[in-house]
């Protein structure tokens, strides 16, 4: 699972590099991927996992055991 985000599954998107010129060329829009380490409290354990920025967003508003309860849920193996 190379640049796609385990939380959110966002994933490069595809586009144009206009130039000044105004000629296209294809290019890709990467995701905002970090690898992080999250406590998680509940197995007393680090997690490892590569999330976007919004994931972490979303892991800090919503807790941590609640998202990797969504995950499981989904099949993801944490």
């Amino acid at each position: 699972m190379a640049r796609v985000c385990q939380v959110t599954g966002k994933k490069p998107l595809t586009g144009n590099k206009v130039s000044h010129s105004n000629i296209k060329t294809k290019r890709r829009f990467l995701p905002n991927l970090q690898t992080k380490r999250f406590f998680f409290a509940e197995e007393d354990r680090w997690v490892t996992l590569k999330v976007s920025a919004d994931a972490i967003r979303t892991i800090n508003k919503n807790g941590l055991a609640s998202v990797i309860k969504q995950l499981r849920a989904d099949g993801v193996k944490i």
